[in-house]
Protein backbone atom coordinates (compact mmCIF):
# COMPACT_ATOMS: atom_id res chain seq x y z
CA UNK A 1 0.00 0.00 0.00
CA UNK A 2 1.30 3.77 -0.58
CA UNK A 3 2.48 5.78 2.11
CA UNK A 4 0.48 9.08 2.98
CA UNK A 5 3.13 11.00 2.05
CA UNK A 6 5.25 9.50 -0.78
CA UNK A 7 6.63 12.08 -2.99
CA UNK A 8 7.08 14.74 -0.24
CA UNK A 9 10.83 15.72 0.04
CA UNK A 10 11.59 17.03 3.41
CA UNK A 11 15.11 19.04 3.66
CA UNK A 12 15.97 18.88 7.73
CA UNK A 13 18.45 21.28 8.58
CA UNK A 14 17.76 20.96 12.45
CA UNK A 15 19.38 18.86 15.01
CA UNK A 16 19.28 17.30 18.46
CA UNK A 17 15.46 16.83 19.42
CA UNK A 18 12.85 19.00 18.25
CA UNK A 19 13.17 18.98 14.92
CA UNK A 20 14.54 15.64 14.13
CA UNK A 21 11.69 14.49 16.12
CA UNK A 22 9.64 16.21 13.76
CA UNK A 23 11.02 15.54 10.37
CA UNK A 24 10.90 11.25 11.92
CA UNK A 25 7.59 11.68 11.81
CA UNK A 26 7.60 13.05 8.06
CA UNK A 27 9.71 10.20 7.11
CA UNK A 28 7.75 7.59 9.09
CA UNK A 29 4.64 8.14 7.00
CA UNK A 30 6.80 8.21 3.94
CA UNK A 31 8.33 11.14 3.20
CA UNK A 32 12.23 11.77 2.13
CA UNK A 33 13.85 13.57 4.42
CA UNK A 34 17.02 14.14 3.56
CA UNK A 35 19.04 15.38 6.74
CA UNK A 36 21.13 18.18 6.31
CA UNK A 37 23.93 17.91 8.76
CA UNK A 38 27.07 20.43 9.28
CA UNK A 39 30.54 19.32 8.71
CA UNK A 40 33.40 17.72 11.78
CA UNK A 41 31.06 15.93 13.03
CA UNK A 42 27.49 16.64 12.20
CA UNK A 43 24.03 16.53 14.26
CA UNK A 44 25.18 16.87 17.69
CA UNK A 45 23.29 13.71 19.13
CA UNK A 46 25.67 11.50 17.63
CA UNK A 47 27.77 12.41 20.17
CA UNK A 48 25.61 12.51 23.12
CA UNK A 49 25.75 9.13 25.61
CA UNK A 50 26.46 7.07 26.90
CA UNK A 51 25.06 4.68 25.89
CA UNK A 52 26.70 3.88 22.66
CA UNK A 53 25.84 0.99 20.25
CA UNK A 54 29.40 0.59 18.48
CA UNK A 55 30.31 4.16 17.71
CA UNK A 56 26.69 5.27 17.25
CA UNK A 57 24.97 7.39 20.06
CA UNK A 58 21.55 5.85 20.77
CA UNK A 59 20.49 9.50 21.22
CA UNK A 60 21.35 10.10 17.32
CA UNK A 61 19.58 6.39 16.36
CA UNK A 62 16.28 7.44 17.82
CA UNK A 63 15.41 9.91 16.59
CA UNK A 64 16.51 9.46 12.65
CA UNK A 65 15.65 6.65 11.27
CA UNK A 66 14.34 6.48 7.89
CA UNK A 67 16.49 9.72 6.64
CA UNK A 68 19.28 10.26 4.46
CA UNK A 69 22.20 12.29 5.44
CA UNK A 70 23.95 15.04 3.15
CA UNK A 71 26.45 16.89 4.81
CA UNK A 72 26.66 20.73 3.77
CA UNK A 73 29.19 23.34 4.79
CA UNK A 74 26.98 26.47 5.04
CA UNK A 75 29.69 28.73 5.81
CA UNK A 76 30.87 27.78 2.21
CA UNK A 77 28.63 29.83 -0.50
CA UNK A 78 29.20 26.19 -2.81
CA UNK A 79 27.39 24.48 0.47
CA UNK A 80 25.08 27.33 0.59
CA UNK A 81 24.05 26.97 -3.02
CA UNK A 82 23.90 22.81 -2.81
CA UNK A 83 20.98 23.38 -0.18
CA UNK A 84 19.13 26.29 -2.75
CA UNK A 85 19.45 23.61 -5.03
CA UNK A 86 17.92 21.07 -3.58
CA UNK A 87 15.60 23.61 -2.09
CA UNK A 88 14.02 23.80 -5.50
CA UNK A 89 12.27 20.60 -5.84
CA UNK A 90 11.57 20.27 -2.02
CA UNK A 91 8.54 20.59 -0.11
CA UNK A 92 9.76 21.26 3.33
CA UNK A 93 12.37 23.01 5.03
CA UNK A 94 13.07 22.31 8.50
CA UNK A 95 15.66 24.46 10.71
CA UNK A 96 16.74 25.31 14.39
CA UNK A 97 19.05 27.50 13.42
CA UNK A 98 19.17 30.72 16.51
CA UNK A 99 16.70 33.43 15.13
CA UNK A 100 18.76 35.24 12.00
CA UNK A 101 20.73 33.14 11.60
CA UNK A 102 19.47 31.21 8.38
CA UNK A 103 19.23 34.93 6.89
CA UNK A 104 22.51 35.50 7.71
CA UNK A 105 23.51 33.11 5.59
CA UNK A 106 20.97 33.55 2.69
CA UNK A 107 19.05 30.34 3.37
CA UNK A 108 16.13 32.42 5.40
CA UNK A 109 12.45 31.64 3.85
CA UNK A 110 12.36 34.98 1.69
CA UNK A 111 15.92 33.34 0.54
CA UNK A 112 14.56 30.06 -0.50
CA UNK A 113 10.98 31.48 -1.37
CA UNK A 114 12.98 32.60 -4.21
CA UNK A 115 13.79 29.44 -5.67
CA UNK A 116 10.84 28.02 -4.45
CA UNK A 117 7.45 30.06 -4.27
CA UNK A 118 5.30 27.06 -2.91
CA UNK A 119 8.41 26.09 -0.40
CA UNK A 120 6.98 25.71 3.07
CA UNK A 121 9.43 26.42 5.77
CA UNK A 122 9.38 25.54 9.14
CA UNK A 123 11.46 27.46 11.82
CA UNK A 124 11.92 25.61 15.61
CA UNK A 125 13.34 27.59 18.64
CA UNK A 126 13.56 28.18 22.26
CA UNK A 127 11.31 31.20 22.72
CA UNK A 128 10.10 32.21 19.29
CA UNK A 129 11.26 34.09 16.57
CA UNK A 130 9.68 37.62 18.08
CA UNK A 131 9.30 39.34 21.90
CA UNK A 132 11.91 39.94 24.07
CA UNK A 133 13.52 36.62 24.29
CA UNK A 134 13.78 36.06 20.29
CA UNK A 135 17.67 36.12 20.41
CA UNK A 136 18.15 33.44 23.88
CA UNK A 137 19.13 30.39 23.33
CA UNK A 138 16.41 28.00 24.53
CA UNK A 139 16.69 24.07 25.93
CA UNK A 140 14.28 21.34 27.18
CA UNK A 141 14.84 21.93 30.73
CA UNK A 142 14.93 25.53 30.40
CA UNK A 143 11.40 25.51 29.25
CA UNK A 144 10.00 23.26 31.19
CA UNK A 145 11.00 25.61 34.34
CA UNK A 146 9.63 28.89 32.26
CA UNK A 147 6.30 27.25 31.27
CA UNK A 148 5.38 26.17 34.88
CA UNK A 149 5.95 22.45 34.51
CA UNK A 150 8.26 22.14 36.90
CA UNK A 151 6.18 24.33 39.47
CA UNK A 152 3.90 21.72 40.00
CA UNK A 153 5.64 18.16 39.13
CA UNK A 154 6.70 15.43 41.56
CA UNK A 155 5.57 15.77 45.20
CA UNK A 156 4.19 18.71 47.56
CA UNK A 157 7.27 20.35 49.31
CA UNK A 158 9.71 18.66 47.01
CA UNK A 159 12.61 20.26 44.46
CA UNK A 160 11.76 21.61 41.38
CA UNK A 161 11.48 18.09 39.28
CA UNK A 162 10.87 18.31 35.10
CA UNK A 163 8.84 15.81 33.74
CA UNK A 164 10.93 12.38 33.18
CA UNK A 165 10.69 12.82 29.28
CA UNK A 166 12.06 15.98 27.05
CA UNK A 167 8.37 17.00 26.85
CA UNK A 168 8.81 20.52 25.40
CA UNK A 169 11.24 19.46 23.02
CA UNK A 170 9.13 16.42 21.62
CA UNK A 171 5.89 18.35 21.77
CA UNK A 172 7.42 21.08 19.94
CA UNK A 173 8.45 18.65 17.27
CA UNK A 174 4.61 17.26 17.58
CA UNK A 175 3.15 21.10 16.64
CA UNK A 176 5.96 21.42 14.15
CA UNK A 177 4.32 18.40 12.17
CA UNK A 178 0.72 19.58 12.90
CA UNK A 179 1.68 23.18 11.32
CA UNK A 180 3.81 21.71 8.49
CA UNK A 181 1.26 19.01 7.71
CA UNK A 182 -1.59 21.98 7.94
CA UNK A 183 -0.15 24.42 5.69
CA UNK A 184 0.79 21.32 3.36
CA UNK A 185 -3.11 20.74 3.08
CA UNK A 186 -2.95 24.24 2.09
CA UNK A 187 -0.57 24.16 0.17
CA UNK A 188 -2.51 21.50 -2.26
CA UNK A 189 -5.75 23.60 -1.77
CA UNK A 190 -4.12 27.12 -3.11
CA UNK A 191 -0.99 26.26 -3.88
CA UNK A 192 0.77 28.73 -1.86
CA UNK A 193 3.64 27.71 0.35
CA UNK A 194 3.98 29.60 3.86
CA UNK A 195 6.07 30.45 6.39
CA UNK A 196 5.53 28.44 10.58
CA UNK A 197 7.14 29.08 13.26
CA UNK A 198 7.15 26.90 16.49
CA UNK A 199 8.77 27.58 20.17
CA UNK A 200 9.81 24.99 23.29
CA UNK A 201 8.15 27.66 25.47
CA UNK A 202 4.78 27.56 23.76
CA UNK A 203 4.55 24.04 23.22
CA UNK A 204 5.19 23.45 26.87
CA UNK A 205 2.65 25.65 28.07
CA UNK A 206 -0.14 24.01 25.76
CA UNK A 207 0.79 21.01 27.86
CA UNK A 208 -0.80 23.08 31.06
CA UNK A 209 -4.22 22.92 30.16
CA UNK A 210 -5.63 21.79 33.62
CA UNK A 211 -3.12 24.03 35.70
CA UNK A 212 -4.00 27.04 33.52
CA UNK A 213 -7.61 26.59 33.37
CA UNK A 214 -7.46 26.46 37.45
CA UNK A 215 -5.02 29.59 37.47
CA UNK A 216 -7.44 31.37 35.34
CA UNK A 217 -10.57 30.31 37.44
CA UNK A 218 -9.23 31.14 40.61
CA UNK A 219 -5.88 33.08 40.46
CA UNK A 220 -4.31 30.56 42.44
CA UNK A 221 -1.29 28.84 41.99
CA UNK A 222 -1.45 25.43 41.58
CA UNK A 223 1.44 22.96 43.27
CA UNK A 224 2.78 19.78 42.61
CA UNK A 225 0.60 16.34 43.34
CA UNK A 226 2.49 13.36 42.97
CA UNK A 227 0.08 11.16 40.92
CA UNK A 228 -2.83 12.39 41.61
CA UNK A 229 -5.14 14.47 38.72
CA UNK A 230 -5.95 18.21 39.78
CA UNK A 231 -9.69 17.74 39.06
CA UNK A 232 -10.43 14.02 39.80
CA UNK A 233 -10.14 12.03 42.80
CA UNK A 234 -9.53 9.22 43.15
CA UNK A 235 -7.37 9.29 39.70
CA UNK A 236 -3.46 8.60 40.77
CA UNK A 237 -0.60 5.54 42.12
CA UNK A 238 -2.11 4.21 45.50
CA UNK A 239 -0.18 1.55 47.52
CA UNK A 240 -0.95 -2.28 47.61
CA UNK A 241 0.82 -4.51 49.91
CA UNK A 242 3.59 -4.74 47.55
CA UNK A 243 4.13 -1.55 45.61
CA UNK A 244 1.40 0.66 43.85
CA UNK A 245 -1.04 0.02 41.14
CA UNK A 246 -2.49 3.03 38.71
CA UNK A 247 -6.28 3.67 39.57
CA UNK A 248 -8.77 5.89 37.60
CA UNK A 249 -11.83 6.87 39.16
CA UNK A 250 -12.52 10.01 38.14
CA UNK A 251 -16.28 10.00 37.89
CA UNK A 252 -19.05 8.79 39.67
CA UNK A 253 -19.88 5.74 38.02
CA UNK A 254 -16.30 4.01 38.03
CA UNK A 255 -15.25 5.41 41.76
CA UNK A 256 -18.99 3.40 42.96
CA UNK A 257 -17.79 0.40 40.99
CA UNK A 258 -14.06 1.10 42.64
CA UNK A 259 -15.57 1.04 45.96
CA UNK A 260 -17.33 -2.37 45.69
CA UNK A 261 -14.42 -3.80 43.84
CA UNK A 262 -12.94 -3.08 47.21
CA UNK A 263 -15.79 -3.84 49.41
CA UNK A 264 -15.74 -0.53 50.48
CA UNK A 265 -19.47 0.49 49.86
CA UNK A 266 -19.09 2.88 53.01
CA UNK A 267 -17.09 4.92 50.80
CA UNK A 268 -19.57 5.67 48.61
CA UNK A 269 -22.04 6.85 51.22
CA UNK A 270 -20.05 9.28 53.48
CA UNK A 271 -20.92 12.67 52.97
CA UNK A 272 -17.04 13.33 52.39
CA UNK A 273 -16.41 11.26 50.04
CA UNK A 274 -20.15 11.45 48.14
CA UNK A 275 -18.97 13.15 45.04
CA UNK A 276 -16.16 14.80 43.15
CA UNK A 277 -15.60 17.94 44.98
CA UNK A 278 -16.29 16.17 47.95
CA UNK A 279 -13.61 13.93 47.26
CA UNK A 280 -11.26 16.68 45.71
CA UNK A 281 -11.68 18.34 49.37
CA UNK A 282 -10.68 15.66 51.19
CA UNK A 283 -8.14 13.37 49.00
CA UNK A 284 -5.96 12.69 51.97
CA UNK A 285 -8.49 11.00 53.71
CA UNK A 286 -9.55 9.17 51.02
CA UNK A 287 -5.91 7.80 50.29
CA UNK A 288 -5.66 7.41 53.72
CA UNK A 289 -8.77 4.91 53.40
CA UNK A 290 -8.23 3.10 50.14
CA UNK A 291 -4.90 2.20 51.03
CA UNK A 292 -5.85 0.86 54.28
CA UNK A 293 -8.02 -1.29 52.47
CA UNK A 294 -5.35 -1.84 49.22
CA UNK A 295 -2.85 -2.93 51.62
CA UNK A 296 -4.57 -6.50 52.57
CA UNK A 297 -3.90 -7.68 48.98
CA UNK A 298 -0.45 -7.63 46.45
CA UNK A 299 -0.48 -5.28 43.21
CA UNK A 300 -1.53 -8.42 40.70
CA UNK A 301 -4.41 -9.40 43.15
CA UNK A 302 -5.95 -6.25 42.99
CA UNK A 303 -5.32 -5.76 39.34
CA UNK A 304 -7.19 -9.07 38.49
CA UNK A 305 -10.16 -8.06 40.77
CA UNK A 306 -10.09 -4.38 39.01
CA UNK A 307 -10.56 -6.06 35.42
CA UNK A 308 -13.53 -8.49 36.71
CA UNK A 309 -15.08 -5.22 37.98
CA UNK A 310 -14.36 -3.15 34.94
CA UNK A 311 -12.21 -0.59 37.04
CA UNK A 312 -9.94 1.33 35.25
CA UNK A 313 -6.58 0.34 36.64
CA UNK A 314 -2.96 -0.89 35.68
CA UNK A 315 0.34 -1.53 36.70
CA UNK A 316 3.34 0.76 36.93
CA UNK A 317 6.06 -0.90 34.67
CA UNK A 318 9.64 -0.65 34.26
CA UNK A 319 11.44 0.06 30.97
CA UNK A 320 12.50 -3.69 30.88
CA UNK A 321 8.53 -4.66 31.95
CA UNK A 322 6.94 -2.26 28.78
CA UNK A 323 8.72 -4.15 26.41
CA UNK A 324 7.84 -7.45 27.58
CA UNK A 325 4.34 -6.29 27.77
CA UNK A 326 1.99 -8.61 25.86
CA UNK A 327 -0.59 -5.76 24.80
CA UNK A 328 3.19 -3.57 23.38
CA UNK A 329 4.49 -6.68 21.67
CA UNK A 330 0.41 -7.18 19.80
CA UNK A 331 0.87 -3.72 18.53
CA UNK A 332 4.33 -4.00 16.61
CA UNK A 333 6.21 -1.56 18.98
CA UNK A 334 9.51 -3.09 18.62
CA UNK A 335 11.12 -3.00 15.21
CA UNK A 336 14.38 -4.18 14.62
CA UNK A 337 16.65 -3.02 12.04
CA UNK A 338 20.13 -3.88 10.71
CA UNK A 339 22.32 -0.61 11.20
CA UNK A 340 25.54 -0.93 9.14
CA UNK A 341 27.84 -0.16 11.83
CA UNK A 342 25.52 -0.59 14.97
CA UNK A 343 23.99 -3.87 14.50
CA UNK A 344 20.51 -4.81 15.25
CA UNK A 345 19.17 -1.35 16.72
CA UNK A 346 15.28 -1.90 17.98
CA UNK A 347 12.88 1.21 17.23
CA UNK A 348 9.79 2.47 18.94
CA UNK A 349 7.25 2.21 16.54
CA UNK A 350 4.47 4.10 14.83
CA UNK A 351 1.74 5.26 17.37
CA UNK A 352 -0.34 6.77 14.63
CA UNK A 353 -1.40 3.77 12.68
CA UNK A 354 -3.31 4.67 9.46
CA UNK A 355 -4.88 1.49 7.30
CA UNK A 356 -5.24 2.56 4.36
CA UNK A 357 -1.84 4.39 4.21
CA UNK A 358 0.27 2.97 6.61
CA UNK A 359 3.46 4.56 7.78
CA UNK A 360 6.80 2.24 7.80
CA UNK A 361 9.70 2.11 9.45
CA UNK A 362 12.11 0.72 6.97
CA UNK A 363 15.85 2.32 7.25
CA UNK A 364 18.19 2.86 10.34
CA UNK A 365 19.37 6.23 11.40
CA UNK A 366 21.82 6.69 8.40
CA UNK A 367 25.61 6.95 9.17
CA UNK A 368 27.55 10.58 8.89
CA UNK A 369 27.65 11.70 5.08
CA UNK A 370 26.04 8.63 3.54
CA UNK A 371 23.82 9.91 0.99
CA UNK A 372 25.62 12.75 -0.01
CA UNK A 373 26.94 11.85 -3.71
CA UNK A 374 23.15 9.97 -3.88
CA UNK A 375 21.22 13.23 -3.66
CA UNK A 376 23.87 15.79 -5.03
CA UNK A 377 23.37 13.69 -8.01
CA UNK A 378 19.25 13.32 -8.02
CA UNK A 379 20.25 17.70 -7.76
CA UNK A 380 21.71 17.59 -10.91
CA UNK A 381 25.69 17.37 -9.94
CA UNK A 382 28.09 15.74 -12.09
CA UNK A 383 30.79 13.22 -10.55
CA UNK A 384 33.76 15.97 -11.31
CA UNK A 385 31.12 19.07 -9.36
CA UNK A 386 30.81 16.66 -6.43
CA UNK A 387 34.61 15.85 -6.36
CA UNK A 388 35.42 19.65 -6.71
CA UNK A 389 33.31 20.13 -3.81
CA UNK A 390 34.91 17.93 -1.48
CA UNK A 391 38.15 18.81 -2.33
CA UNK A 392 36.91 22.67 -1.26
CA UNK A 393 35.26 21.07 1.99
CA UNK A 394 31.77 22.60 0.61
CA UNK A 395 30.24 19.06 1.24
CA UNK A 396 31.57 16.15 2.79
CA UNK A 397 30.77 12.33 1.78
CA UNK A 398 30.82 9.13 3.60
CA UNK A 399 34.32 7.07 3.60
Amino acid sequence: MPEALDGVRVLDCSQILAGPFCSMLLADMGADVIKVEKPNGGDDTRRMGPPFIGEESVAFLAMNRNKRSVVLNFKDPAGVEALKRLAKDADIVIENYRTGTMERLGLGYEDLKKVNPEIIYCSISGFGRTGPYANRAGFDLVAQGMSGLMSFTGLPGSPPVKVGVPIADMNAGMFATYGILTAYIHKLRKGEGQYLEVSLLEAAIAYTVWESGSYFATGNEPGPLGSSHRLSAPYQALRTRDGHINIGAPNQSNYERFCRALDRVNLIERDEFKDNASRLANREALEIELENTLAEKTSEQWLEVMDKAGVPAGPILTMSEVWADEQVQARDLDVPLEHPTAGTVRNIGLAAKLYGTPGRITEPAPVFAQHTREVLIEAGYTSDEISALVKSGAIAIAK
